[in-house]
Parts: structure tokens; C-alpha cells; sequence
């Protein structure tokens, strides 16, 4: 058998070598070979050994000896194999891109209608280091104390009334308890000022916030003992922006010397439910920027009063930006309650994957109901209230309570100073320490000049008072938060972050919320979907501009041309990252302000948007032009066209319509993932009759298409051209559009319109067959190559999906379903999720419209409702041979390790060795076993006389994997109405899903039957997913929207909410500007490897690799942008390849950001690189993924990254760039984590 498997390998060898014709990869072939020839004697000397014969299998301890030195050696020799194969691979793929092959076949179709699309005759290389597998099977380290997901299970949430903390318990204490070591009070002034709510933006600051600001700074220089907390760097920008230089010095000097604090130092106070890791960093980054820049300052603590939930996302980007502590609030009422109880209000907030505390961030806990002063100062609201001196007799607001403050006199303050010290006293037997936070403020406090005396001069008569009687044991003051945490690690005996001793550990998340009673704040998660979506496209823009514009800059500097290009755009991209910023608010992409605030984001949304099309299209245009010298940078006339564009900031996106002409219409596309992509291209033209070439003239198969306007009409003199087509990572391709006809690659699609009955004229059009039925109740299905997927023929709906190599079909049928609000005083609104019962099915008036379109590279349903379409798609792209084909000669066995070889059909090797699956080949590989009848041309490989049968198949490519989903949803008719999809499969899930947080990590769930039903959802805004040992099902989302699993089996969203009442959290409005608004999705189900365990009980899950880039493809797009004008005679365009070779694929490449220089419009020399090394689950079905794919068990050589540009400079450092990390080396070979966000400073030259 080792013969056979010597012989087999050599083959592959000396047919790759005669293929290519390639003196490098004849070489690299052979070392493959010679390290396999080494596996083979070290192995047949180890089974042939004639002394283990003799001693008929009793080995001397000198031959066991033996044995174990041949086993390290083996697998050494397995280790520098996988290193070997490595080289290999990266030599054939440069190498194979340019071999002339023969031309490639095209699609055809079946007898039965369905197409076959043949592969691409190209390599598939796929391998992962079992070592990188381990890390999601659990961590290893210490079990966290306070673990949320159990103790969401363990605890009664039985609301008992507590006194006069109604949400507590009362409060007990001894006047000794403080004897020892006395109270330390920090009472902390603070104004939160939310970037837009009930204003906007610009009028809060014009009304309020300057104001804010101007006190702040002539009121602080009064008296060095006053302290200032403030929070939103996007406010104070622009009242920096407003003020002189004198005033500028006096912020400078009150913030060295501490009156003065910017807590967290992110543009905004972002919401952590909805928000993607990419945008809560890049506000992060902004705002830490612009302060070490203005004020020289670097935030040391986290303030976050008023998100509605907190993620543990937030924490582990906080760490990883160099800050020490942390503050939340808005918590679940039990849990804060719970908390209070054990003394776990402060704790060390790890994150779940975490073994060695390296996560680990100071989180204290704000135990009562909200922020303001009446619940901050201690358990009695009533009590505190009466210390809230902006309330003083004769103001514009008073305390609900009817009790209002007095001022401080020397008649009173003893009186008064104990009845505060007794509210401090009870909320210090909450914690663990004898330092006492106390925050002193609320929503845009200190506005005028009367508040800031009043607050100023009454507390600290307090304080002098409480000061001077040291039988009370207490030292009252100003402080600022960090300040505070001081005090407490000094206290303790720590240092600043350390875990003070016996304070508790804690892993998860605090979602979601409820204030009081059974009002979750679950409705957020959907409120106005249609700018949630609007704020994904703007993060895709952003990122996509960021990069290109800095290898535009970095290439024109390498060829001293950075005078011709617009080195401005930086402004551009700077005002994109701020929009962004600003839309993190937690009023803003959450969905909570009032209109006019909301048109006021969309605005400033849309302008980032166009504006970073710009920022595109002038480095697309710089880098893709084979002669740079040519450049000419015209902003009147700019040399690309936009790929869509939007008439409004509440329209949906219309597509550009390419003009097609004799000459060649050359488009541009733009990859921005920083892996090679076959993805399917679909562009709009002016004519059916349309010829598409690649870069070098060569004819592209396509799939034309009518395109449509409604159910049954179609758009005069618009058709749809799709073609397959393989991107560089990070990188640009240029197609050729052409007037004419080429029969052969110019394939139709078929069109059936299913009317049920219905008096509807549909448009016809001669170039295209449409069928309209007038009824049809079979249901019917749609293939690829990897599966089948069933729709009903009644509703168009889902139904099942079977996977070609299996005989079971598995339901997966979707359904609509519509929530209600309460007929009671308290309903559903911006905020909460207010349910009138379980939902009911949606009953549409009439029955769907159906149109089916059915062509060899994509093909669809689409079933139009009153409120919503529904679009589902199934792509089928070019495969490629990527699983185990037909065996010639049998199969030759190492141990574990398998070789599969297809001599015949294709230069193509699968097989495993040192535990990892390698895939290496050349040439065309069909469908065996009955799946897809063989090619014209090609054996069929399971009929071969020596060749073994197993099933063989062709990779349909990532897109090919997952269902695309779409609804556009329209619910403005709708009265207090939510719209719902509820998906039911098979799966046995129990009481168990699992939920993203933030696209960065996944939150295991569980639904608490002792909840009510809005208690149960949860924020999803990339993903989530249902298992059972089996299988997994994965609903990939492009928008945050709100998720649950309510029965096993089931997962649903809520697409889109019509609300018309208040809910009486502050807004005063209800939800009544719905959109148009397209959901989009991508529904991936994935077979579970029953070779390994199952670890279905930990507190961690994670998406396997093909779930992560199933992610990526759905959310970063392919950006396709026309040429604007003729060529002029010999401009040639040429594709661009940034990366030398892709990044092992469970690295991103988060952002390639350009630093500003001194002059703000100009980039510095440096460049943030933001990598993210994913986590990922290897027991989800990997080896047909049908991309190049390897991991590096988290090496990167980051030196011989980027082709064409050198690495001259690196540095790594904290994540916003205030800290370096370790000084700069020669060494450009870098290392990170799973899960970890690493970011370097770099210099690209």
C-alpha cells in the first residue's frame, strides 16, 4: 500500500511539473516530493523493523526508546511538511495565474432545466493547524465567579418591593463600621450630553452644550478644589474648534492638573447593542486622537451612564486601548438588585475566552435605578433629591417627591450633612471598599452660570463640615472618576486595573435590559432598521475608502507622485469617520430620537456616503492605471462613475445604468476583503445585446437578465448582466463591457410569473422567456451543485433545503408573523418591546405575485406580498475541485492520513497529513455518484476499473453555500404593528441559540420560560444561529435588528416596527416614519463533524471560518465602478494586487488608517494597521469551502505583505494608537492570539 501511495504521489509531481512548464514549480514540486519520499522511509522503516517481528511485538525498552525518538521525528518531519506544502501552494497560485490552459468550458443546461457550470481550471488549497483548532474548545483557565448567562438562570426575578429603594432591599449599618478607616467620598460633577436625541446635534450645542463648556471653564479656575467629568469628544471638538488660544491654555492646564476629566474618550457615548466592532473602534480612535493631539490627554477610565445594555465587547476594546476602569449603569433591576446583595457591584469583567486575565478591566456597577441626582447619592430618592440644588425653591424643575433642597447655611448644615452622610453611609455597605463614588449630575447639567454656584458652593459647605468632625470618620470631596478608582486601588493595595483581593471575576454581557417592571428595552434593537442598514453601508464605505486611499498614497510616494494626487481626501475621510462616529450615539443608530434628529443623521449619513464614494474612486482611478504617470486628478470630471446612488437619505440606492457602446465601457471592481474572492458581479446595462471580456480581452460567460420594477412590470431599456469573477485580495479587476452578441456566453435567464388568479398584465419582452401561470400549488425547487432548496408553491415561502450528499431533507421553512402592542396604559415604543401576547400569522389581502428566475449562475424566487418581497437566491458559481474525488490505484493510507488523487480528469490532490487537510491541484473535476451527470468529455471517475468510488464535487464557492435573503419591507399603513420572520427547522435546539455581540464575539442565550417573551430578545447585528449535535444554522444579518428564539427549533427578527405612542422614556414620540427599507441576509446551514466532541455547554461558541466569511462577503460587498468616459487612446488599465498573498484566513484586516499629519488635511508618513485574529469553531464541515485558504497559528510576515511597497517602520501599539506596546524592530514578523484586535504603527514605503 506505501508503494502504491509513493507511486501516486510522485505523479502528482511529475504531472504538475509537465503542466505548468515552470522551472519554479518543478522545483517546488520536487522538494514536496522529497519530504513525502522522507514520510515514507521514516514510516517504513518504523512498520518494517525486523526486530519488532523477531520479538514478536515485545519491544526492549532500548527499542521503545527507539520508537519514541522515530515518533518526534515523524512529527517533525509532518510539522516542516505542512511548512513546505505552504511554499508550495503560494508558487502554484502565482504560477497558474498566468499558464495559458485550454479555453474554458461554458454552462449548459440540463433536460431537466437546471444548469451545470463547470469549474475553474485553478487550484483550491485549503489548511488549518489543528493547533489553531483547540482554542474554541474551551478555556483553560479559572472559572469566573460571576458568570451571566447562569446567573440569568439562577435568579427569581421576582421584583419584591423593596422600601423605599423599591428596587432593593433596606440598608443596615453600625456608626462603628467606619472606626478603623474612614469613608472616603468622591462626589463626581458630570453633564451627559447626548450628540442629538430631542435636538439635534448642532442645535443642543448652539442651546445647551457651549454653554456647558464655557461655564465649565471660567467656573473650574474659581477654585482648584472643583472637578469636571465629561464624556463626548464630538461636543467638545466643535467648542474647541470655537474658542481662542487663551481659553485653549486654561482647558490644557484644568486638565493637568485633574479639575478637569474626558472619561472614555470615544466621539460619543456609543450604544453597545446594535454597533459593529469596526465603528465602536474607529470612534474610539477619533476621539483618542484628536485629544492626545489638542489637549495631550489619554482617557484613564470608562463612562458609559446611559447605553440601554452593556456588551462585553466594550471592556475588551477599552483594556486594549490602555484604560484601567470602567463605570456602567442602565442594568437589569434584579441583577443590580442581586449585585447590591453579595458586594459584586465592582468586579473584574473578563471575557469569556480569556485564560490568563489579560481582558480583565475594573468595572464598577452604579446599583440604583438611573444616573441623576435623586438615585445617586444613596437608597432614598426622596432623600437625595433634596441635595440636587439646581431643584432650590424658585427653579424650573422640582423633585417629584415634595420635598425640595434648602440651601446650606451654618444653621442647617449640621442637619443636613448627616442626613446625606447617612445616604452615603447606606450605599457604601454596597461595596467592598470604603471609597464612595457619588456622581452629581444629569442630561445636559451645568448650563447655567446659577446651577454651577448652587451646586459648588452648598456641597462643599457639606464638605467642610463632614471634614471637620473627625468622629464622624468621613473625608467628603470633589473628585473626578478616575480620581476615584485612584482612592479604591490605593485603599486596596493595588495597582491601577490590578483585581483589588476578593473582589469577584465576571464573564458575559448585561442584555437586555429592564428599568422597571416587565419593560425590556428589547424594541431598540429594530426601532428604524432602514438607518441601521444606512450605517452598515457607510462602515463598509468607510473602510473600503480607508484602505485604498492609503495604498494610493503609499504607492504615489514610493513613485514620487504624491503631488498629483489629492492628498485632501484625508478631510473627506475624516468628516466619514466623525458621521460614523456620531451615529454610534446610543440615541442615534438605535432609533430613539425625535424625527427631525433622525433626517438631521441621515443628512450628515448620506453626504459621508457620497463623499467616500469620491475618496474610492480617486485612489481606484490612481491605482489601476498601468502608466501612473498619466494620473490627472479632475474633480469636475472624475475618471470613475459611483456605483449607485440615492436621490434622498431615506431613498433606497438605485443602481447605475452602464451605457453601453461600440468601444469597450471599462468597469472597475473593487474587493475589499483582504482575501481573494469568486464572487457573482451583477451590473446594469442599456441593452441586452452585451459582450463582457476580462482585463486581457478574453470573451466571460454571463448571465443576462430583465430587470424589474414591481412584481409584474419591467424597466424599459434596463437588463442586469452577472458575471463570475475572481478578485484580488484587497485589490481591483477591470472588465471590459461591449455592444454585440456572443451566443455561447451570453446565457438567458428563464423567468416564470405565477399570478394565483390575480387580473395582472406582465411586461414581456422578446429576447427573454417568460411564462405566466395563472395558478400552481406544487412546491419546487431551486439547485446548485451543493444543494437543493424547496419552496412552497402556495405562499413562495421556504421549506426545506437538502444537501446534495445527503438523502435527508432538513426543514428550514420561514414564515411572517405580526406583533401587537398592549391595550394597556403602558405599550410598546422607540425603547421597549411591549407585546400584546405571542405573535399571529401575517394574512396578506391578496395572495402572492411569484416570479421565479432560473440561469446558470444565479437563480431566484422572488414573492411579492402587500407589505413585503421577499427575495431568496441561490448562487452557482464556477467550482472548484475541493473534496475527495474518485481514487486511482485505491487509497494509500499513513496512519490518519489519506491521499486522494485524480490522475485523469485533473492534476488534484486532497489529502491530510500531519493532521491537517491539504487540497492542492490543477485542472477540471466533475460531479460523480449520480449528483450531476459527467461533463461531455470526462470519465466518469466512479466507474474507473482500479479507481475506488467516493463521492467527488466541485466546490460551488462561498457565495454557492448560503442562501442570499432579502425583504423589503413596507409597513407605513401598519397601527402598532410589528413585522416578524420566523424561521422553523428540525434542529434541536432545546432552549438554546446563540447571538452575536457587536460582529466581534458570540453570546451563547438561553430562553427563561420565567420571563416574559420580550425578555427573550436579544441584538443581532451580524449573526446568529441555532445547533443541535448535528447541524448548525447560521442567519447571517447586514443590519442590527432584534433576534430570539422562543420554541426549539425557531429562530426569529423583527424586520420592522410601526409604533404610534410614546413609551415614556423621554422621547415623546412614537415610531411613525417608517421606510422602505430593505433587510438583508444570508441563511448558512452547516453539517457539525461528529468526529470531535460536542462542547455545547460552555459560556464561548464560535462561527466557523466559512460563517465568518460568509459574514464578510454579505456585509463588504464588491464595489463596481464604471469607467466615466471613453478611454483616450492607449490609457491602459491594469489590475491591481496590493497583497503579495492573502492573509491566513482567520485574520481581517480591520483597517489600514491613515494618520493625520500636523496639517490635518495632509496623512502622516505612519499607518494604523488594525488586525482582528478571528476565533473560530473547527467542528462545523470545512473541507469543501472552495477557497484558498490556510492558516498560520497566528504568525503573520507582515515585511513581505503588501507587494510593492516596503514595510519601513513598525511598531505596535495600545489599540488607539496612545501607547506603544514595544519600541520598533527590524523584525516584521508579527504574532496574535485568537481573538485578539492587535494594531501596529507602520510605514509603508
Amino acid at each position: 500500500m506505501r508503494e502504491e501511495l509513493c507511486q501516486a504521489l510522485f505523479l502528482v509531481c511529475v504531472e504538475a511539473s509537465m503542466k505548468l512548464k515552470k522551472q519554479v514549480t518543478v522545483c517546488g514540486a520536487a522538494i514536496f516530493c522529497v519530504a513525502v519520499f522522507s514520510l515514507y522511509l521514516m514510516l517504513d522503516r518504523v512498520q518494517h523493523d525486523p526486530t519488532r517481528h523477531q520479538n514478536g511485538g515485545n519491544f526492549p525498552r532500548s527499542q521503545i526508546s527507539v520508537l519514541q525518538n522515530r515518533i518526534e521525528q515523524l512529527e517533525q518531519l509532518l510539522e516542516e511538511n505542512h511548512e513546505i506544502i505552504s511554499h508550495i501552494k503560494d508558487s502554484v497560485l502565482e504560477l497558474t495565474a498566468n499558464v495559458e490552459g485550454p479555453p474554458a468550458l461554458l454552462p449548459y443546461s440540463m433536460a431537466n432545466g437546471s444548469w451545470v457550470v463547470p469549474p475553474e481550471p485553478r487550484p483550491s488549497f485549503f489548511s488549518v493547524s489543528p493547533q489553531d483548532c483547540q482554542f474554541a474548545l474551551g478555556s483553560r483557565g479559572q472559572k469566573p465567579e460571576l458568570q451571566m448567562l447562569a446567573l440569568s438562570e439562577e435568579l427569581p426575578f421576582d421584583n419584591l418591593d423593596g422600601g423605599v429603594w423599591k428596587q432593593g432591599f433596606d440598608i443596615s449599618y453600625s456608626p462603628h463600621d467606619w472606626d478603623t478607616e474612614d469613608l472616603q467620598v468622591f462626589v463626581v460633577p458630570h453633564s451627559h450630553n447626548d450628540p442629538g436625541w430631542l435636538k439635534t446635534f448642532d442645535k443642543y450645542y448652539t442651546e445647551q452644550t457651549q454653554h456647558i463648556l464655557n461655564n465649565m471653564l471660567s467656573k473650574l479656575q474659581e477654585d482648584p478644589r472643583r472637578r469636571f467629568l465629561w464624556a463626548e469628544v464630538s461636543f467638545f471638538a466643535k467648542w474647541w474648534d470655537n474658542i481662542n488660544a487663551q481659553k485653549r491654555a486654561a482647558v490644557r492646564r484644568l486638565v493637568g492638573n485633574g479639575q478637569l476629566e474626558i472619561a472614555t474618550g470615544g466621539w460619543v457615548m456609543p450604544d453597545e447593542a446594535n454597533s459593529h466592532y469596526f465603528a465602536l473602534i474607529d470612534q474610539l480612535i477619533e476621539g483618542h486622537q484628536w485629544l492626545e493631539k489638542n489637549l495631550g490627554a489619554t482617557p484613564r477610565s470608562g463612562w458609559a451612564v446611559d447605553p440601554f445594555g452593556y456588551s462585553s465587547t466594550m471592556p475588551y476594546l477599552l483594556r486594549r486601548a490602555n484604560l484601567t476602569s470602567m463605570l456602567i449603569q442602565r442594568v437589569h433591576y434584579t441583577i443590580k438588585k442581586h449585585f447590591a446583595a453579595t458586594h459584586s457591584l465592582e468586579f473584574m469583567w473578563r471575557q469569556t475566552w480569556d485564560s490568563d486575565s489579560s481582558t480583565d478591566i475594573f468595572c464598577h456597577m452604579m446599583p440604583f435605578y438611573s444616573y441623576d441626582v435623586p438615585h445617586t447619592c444613596g437608597p432614598d430618592p426622596k432623600i437625595c433629591c433634596q441635595f440636587d440644588f439646581k431643584r432650590l425653591p424658585g427653579g424650573r424643575i422640582n423633585c417629584p417627591w415634595k420635598v425640595p433642597p434648602r440651601a446650606i447655611t451654618e444653621a442647617n448644615v449640621a442637619e443636613r450633612a448627616g442626613l446625606l452622610l447617612d445616604q452615603y453611609r447606606k450605599k457604601s455597605r454596597l461595596f467592598r471598599s470604603n471609597v464612595l463614588l457619588v456622581p452629581l449630575g444629569d442630561d445636559f447639567r451645568y448650563d447655567k452660570p446659577q446651577e454651577w454656584d448652587a451646586q459648588f458652593f452648598n456641597y462643599q459647605r457639606l464638605f467642610d463640615f463632614l471634614n471637620s468632625k473627625p468622629d464622624l470618620h468621613v473625608q467628603a470631596q470633589f473628585g473626578t472618576l478616575s480620581d476615584y478608582f485612584d482612592a479604591l486601588y490605593k485603599r486596596t493595595g493595588v495597582e491601577p486595573g490590578a483585581r483589588p483581593p476578593g473582589f469577584p471575576v465576571l464573564s458575559g454581557d448585561f442584555f437586555s435590559y429592564a428599568d422597571r417592571e416587565d419593560h425590556y428595552w428589547t424594541g431598540y434593537y429594530t426601532s428604524r432598521p432602514f438607518y441601521k442598514g444606512l450605517d452598515r453601508v457607510l462602515e463598509a464605505h468607510l473602510r473600503g475608502a480607508e484602505i485604498l486611499y492609503s495604498l494610493a498614497v503609499a504607492h504615489a510616494r514610493r513613485s514620487g507622485l504624491a503631488s498629483q494626487y489629492p492628498l485632501s481626501n484625508l478631510a473627506l475621510l475624516t468628516e466619514a469617520r466623525r458621521t460614523l462616529g456620531l451615529f454610534q450615539h446610543h440615541d442615534a443608530i438605535t432609533g430613539t430620537a425625535k424625527e427631525a434628529v433622525v433626517v438631521d443623521y441621515g443628512v450628515r449619513l448620506l453626504r459621508s456616503l457620497v463623499n467616500l464614494k469620491q475618496v474610492i474612486i480617486n485612489a481606484a482611478h490612481y491605482l489601476v492605471l498601468g502608466d501612473k504617470e498619466t494620473y490627472h486628478f479632475d474633480p469636475e470630471a472624475p475618471f470613475l462613475q459611483m456605483d449607485d446612488s440615492r436621490t434622498n437619505h431615506d431613498a433606497l440606492p438605485e443602481r447605475t445604468v452602464i451605457q453601453l457602446e461600440s468601444s469597450p465601457r471599462y468597469v472597475v471592481l473593487f474587493n475589499p476583503l483582504e482575501q481573494e474572492r469568486l464572487s457573482l458581479v451583477s451590473l446594469l446595462v442599456n441593452s441586452p445585446r452585451v459582450r463582457v471580456l476580462s482585463e486581457e480581452g478574453q470573451p466571460l460567460a454571463i448571465q443576462i437578465s430583465v430587470h424589474w420594477s414591481s412584481a409584474t412590470d419591467l424597466v424599459p431599456d434596463v437588463y442586469q448582466v452577472s458575471v463570475p469573477v475572481r478578485l484580488p485580495a484587497l485589490g481591483l479587476s477591470v472588465l471590459q463591457l461591449q455592444l454585440g452578441l456572443d451566443g455561447p456566453r451570453t446565457l438567458p435567464s428563464s423567468v416564470r410569473v405565477y399570478l394565483y388568479g390575480r387580473q395582472l398584465s406582465v411586461s414581456r419582452h422578446e429576447a427573454f422567456p417568460i411564462r405566466v401561470i395563472d395558478s400552481g400549488t406544487s412546491d419546487f425547487a431551486l439547485s446548485n451543485r451543493y444543494m437543493q432548496v424547496w419552496f412552497s408553491g402556495l405562499t413562495g415561502l421556504l421549506k426545506s433545503i437538502q444537501r446534495v450528499d445527503e438523502e435527508q431533507e432538513r426543514r428550514v421553512d420561514t414564515e411572517f408573523l405580526i406583533y401587537g402592542t398592549r391595550t394597556s396604559k403602558d405599550k410598546s415604543g422607540a425603547y421597549l418591546f411591549l407585546p400584546d401576547g405571542e405573535a399571529k400569522p401575517y394574512v396578506p389581502k391578496d395572495p402572492p405575485v411569484l416570479r421565479i428566475t432560473e440561469g446558470p449562475f444565479f437563480s431566484e424566487v422572488v414573492a411579492h406580498y402587500e407589505h413585503v418581497h421577499q427575495i431568496v437566491r441561490l448562487y452557482n458559481l464556477p467550482g472548484e475541485p475541493c473534496r475527495r474525488g474518485c481514487l486511482e490505484g485505491g487509497a494509500g493510507s499513513v496512519g490518519r492520513d489519506t491521499l486522494f488523487l485524480l490522475p485523469v480528469v485533473a492534476s488534484h490532490v486532497l489529502f491530510e497529513a500531519g493532521g491537517m487537510l491539504h487540497s492542492l491541484g490543477v485542472g477540471l473535476v466533475q460531479k460523480c455518484r449520480g449528483t450531476v451527470s459527467p461533463q461531455p468529455g470526462l470519465s466518469d471517475c466512479g466507474s474507473r476499473s482500479r479507481g475506488l468510488a467516493l463521492p467527488c464535487a466541485l466546490c460551488p464557492g462561498v457565495e454557492g453555500l448560503s442562501l442570499d435573503m432579502s425583504f423589503l419591507v413596507d409597513i407605513r399603513d401598519y397601527i402598532n404593528k410589528e413585522l416578524a420572520l420566523r424561521i422553523h427547522t428540525d434542529i434541536n435546539s432545546q432552549a438554546t441559540f446563540f447571538t452575536d455581540l457587536n460582529g466581534f464575539q458570540v453570546q451563547p442565550r438561553r430562553f427563561l420560560k420565567k420571563l416574559p417573551l420580550q425578555a427573550n430578545f436579544y441584538p443581532m447585528p451580524v449573526m446568529a444561529y441555532l445547533q443541535d449535535a448535528q447541524n448548525r444554522l447560521t442567519l447571517h444579518t447586514a443590519q442590527a435588528l432584534g433576534v430570539s428564539s422562543l420554541r426549539s427549533g425557531q429562530l426569529e427578527v423583527i424586520l420592522d416596527r410601526r409604533l404610534m405612542q410614546d413609551d415614556n422614556r423621554g422621547l415623546g414620540q412614537g415610531l411613525k416614519d417608517n421606510k422602505r427599507t430593505c433587510n438583508h441576509f444570508r441563511l448558512l446551514l452547516e453539517r457539525r463533524t461528529p468526529v470531535r466532541e460536542v462542547h455545547d455547554g460552555l459560556p464561548t461558541s464560535y462561527p466557523s471560518l466559512l460563517s465568518h466569511l460568509t459574514s464578510m462577503y454579505l456585509n463588504t460587498p464588491v464595489f463596481a465602478l464604471p469607467v466615466a468616459k471613453k478611454q483616450p487612446p492607449g490609457l491602459a488599465l491594469r489590475s491591481f494586487h496590493p497583497l503579495a498573498s492573502s492573509l491566513p484566513c482567520d485574520f481581517h484586516l480591520l483597517n489600514l488608517r491613515s494618520l493625520q499629519a500636523k496639517d490635518e488635511n495632509v496623512p502622516a508618513a505612519e499607518t494604523a494597521l488594525i488586525l482582528h485574529r478571528k476565533g473560530f469553531d473547527c467542528g462545523l464541515e470545512a473541507k469543501n469551502l472552495g477557497f484558498n485558504c490556510t492558516t498560520s497559528q497566528g504568525k503573520v510576515a507582515l515585511g513581505s505583505l503588501f507587494h510593492g511597497l516596503d514595510v519601513l517602520f513598525l511598531q505596535p501599539t495600545s489599540l488607539t494608537l496612545l501607547y506603544p506596546l514595544a519600541s520598533p524592530s527590524n523584525s516584521t514578523d508579527i504574532f496574535v492570539e485568537p481573538m485578539e484586535i492587535a494594531t501596529f504603527c507602520l510605514r509603508l514605503g
